[in-house]
This record gives structure tokens, C-alpha cells and sequence, in this order.
């Protein structure tokens, strides 16, 4: 993860400039997929991301919201983020309850990429802030590789690279890797088909397949829906999540 980290940062040094997002631009979310965008905000934008999902566990229904993300732009093509504390709740299971732990980060967008790719690096921790049942009662620091490259015909593919650490839990880390296809469906519609796996460092790795398609309402809203379903016993069975963002710009 580090080396892949070294060499996007090298390469940035290399190549052509790219240009940062502007209030001009489209609003660009890191929902409903579990990639995130491989893009930051505009300078001085405040986005809005939420959503909520329900998923089939084999121990009975889960609920989860508002999977806020809080979103603003600091810079050219450099961000701050944070996840705000989500609700978990199961009515069959009652060690699935309560907060997550609010999550800080930063974001940066790399410049200098050949052209058609773009790449970001994102650092940021989970705090002790949460329910021990929902994971939010450790410091978990996080390093993460969102990318993104056009490939024609209104088609690009998208991926992410997240290592997360867990001190004082009996899994130390957990990699996760993520795969999607999107393609434009008109000048307001993308759609999308994901691979996510998840790889603890001492347990069985889970993975699922998820789909969905997000639609901008105007320039700064979106509405968008995911679904998918797990291939093994450590992922849901079956998932549903629906969303709604919005970006407010020119805030300094």
C-alpha cells in the first residue's frame, strides 16, 4: 500500500497538470458506490452526502443512517471530510446497536496523471466516539487510494485501495479492494456494477457484489440508489440503499 503510494506521488511529479474541480463543475459524490470519487470539491464548496441502506445478515435485518459525509473544500484539489456517526440497529441481534465512531479526514487529488486518470490519497481515523457492538470504540487510522480512468464510449473504470488499522483487536488491519464499471446513460445518469472485498488480517474475507446508478437533479443535487448481495457467511445476504447529496458553493 505504501509503495503504491509512493509511486502515484512520483508520477505526479512527472506528468501533465490537470485541472481541479470548479464550482462550474458537476456535483461529484463518493456514493452510492463503495468506491469513492477519485476527485475532491471545489474550493470553498460544503457537500452534503447521506443515505440509508438495509441489508439481510444471516442474523436477521440490519439497519443503518444516515451514512453522512461531510464534505469541504479547503484548496485546489485538496478537501476535509467527515464521516458522521451512523446508527446501526437489528431487531434480532442485540450486540448490533448503536453509533459508529466519528471518522476525520483529509483528502488530496493528485496532479501530473497520464490523461483519462485520475487519483486521490485520503488519511483519516475512525475515533473512539462510538458503541463497542458497531466497531466505534477504537481509534482505527485509515490510508486510502480512490482512482479512476476513462476508457471511451462513455465508459470508465473505477477502484479503491484501503488499508485500516485496528490496534487492540484481534484483527490488527483490514485491507479492502474495490473494482466498478460505470458507464454514462445520458447527460444526468451513471450507472454502475462494483466488486468490493473486504480482507481481514486473521479472518475469513468478505465479499460482495453491488450495483445501482446515481442521478444529478440539478448541477448541485443528487438522488441514487445501490443494491447487491455477498458471496460468502461474513456478508449480507442481500442489501438496499437509497441516498440524496448536495453541495453548497461559495462559502469563501
Amino acid at each position: 500500500m505504501l509503495a503504491i503510494c509512493g509511486s502515484a506521488l512520483g508520477s505526479a511529479a512527472t506528468g501533465k497538470a490537470q485541472i481541479c474541480p470548479t464550482a462550474a463543475s458537476d456535483i461529484d459524490t463518493d456514493r452510492p458506490d463503495t468506491t469513492n470519487s477519485s476527485q475532491t470539491i471545489p474550493t470553498g464548496s460544503l457537500q452534503l452526502e447521506n443515505g440509508v441502506n438495509i441489508a439481510d445478515w444471516s442474523g436477521g435485518t440490519r439497519l443503518d443512517g444516515t451514512n453522512s459525509r461531510v464534505r469541504l473544500g479547503l484548496a485546489d484539489c485538496a478537501e476535509v471530510l467527515l464521516d458522521v456517526p451512523n446508527y446501526s440497529f437489528s431487531p434480532r441481534n442485540a450486540g448490533v446497536r448503536g453509533f459508529t465512531g466519528v471518522t476525520p479526514a483529509a483528502k488530496w487529488e493528485l496532479q501530473g496523471l497520464p490523461e483519462g486518470l485520475q487519483m486521490s490519497v485520503v488519511a483519516g481515523a475512525t475515533l473512539p466516539s462510538g458503541a463497542a457492538g458497531n466497531g466505534g470504540d477504537r481509534t482505527k487510522p485509515y490510508l486510502q487510494i480512490p482512482w479512476s480512468q476513462k476508457i471511451g464510449g462513455g465508459f470508465s473504470v473505477h477502484g479503491m485501495l484501503t488499508e485500516i488499522w485496528m490496534p487492540k483487536s484481534a484483527n490488527n488491519s483490514l485491507f479492502e479492494e474495490t473494482l466498478s464499471l460505470e458507464r454514462e446513460l445520458g447527460d444526468s445518469l451513471d450507472g454502475f456494477i462494483e466488486y468490493v472485498g473486504d480482507y481481514p488480517q486473521h479472518q475469513a474475507a468478505s465479499q460482495v457484489l453491488n450495483f445501482g446508478a446515481a442521478w444529478r437533479l440539478t448541477q448541485l443535487e443528487q438522488v441514487d440508489f445501490h443494491a447487491g448481495f455477498g458471496f460468502d457467511r461474513q456478508s449480507p445476504k442481500s442489501y438496499l440503499g437509497l441516498g440524496y447529496s448536495f453541495r453548497m458553493d461559495g462559502l469563501f
